[in-house]
């Protein structure tokens, strides 16, 4: 399983503001190893984000995203003290999910 992805959310205005770091290696497939050989496509394909069960993002991710990719964005109707979760799965069906309280 990957490693846990670096989550922040906190209050900006009225607004929540959200960054996530995810570790993953996105690999795309067109990439060769030292033998030649092509080094197989390994990269997320959806990530999603609830807040209090309501879906707030939901992205859909080719291979061409960046090795660890970083996202931010913003929502609104959320509270300190509350919680975030993010999901992403891959193109292989591994899956992770963290969450952080917004602060």
């Amino acid at each position: 399983m990957a490693d846990p992805m670096k989550i922040r959310a906190a209050m900006s205005g009225d607004k929540v503001e959200v960054k996530i770091l995810m570790s993953h290696e996105m690999e795309t497939g067109q990439r060769k190893d030292a033998k030649g050989a092509a080094i197989p496509a390994h990269f997320i394909q959806t990530v999603s984000a609830t807040h209090n069960g309501k879906v707030v993002l939901a992205a859909e991710w080719g291979p061409a995203v960046s090795k660890n990719p970083f996202l931010s964005f913003k929502f609104t109707g959320g509270k300190p003290g509350e919680k975030v979760s993010v999901t992403w799965v891959d193109n292989k069906g591994d899956k992770r999910t963290d969450e952080a309280t917004i602060s």
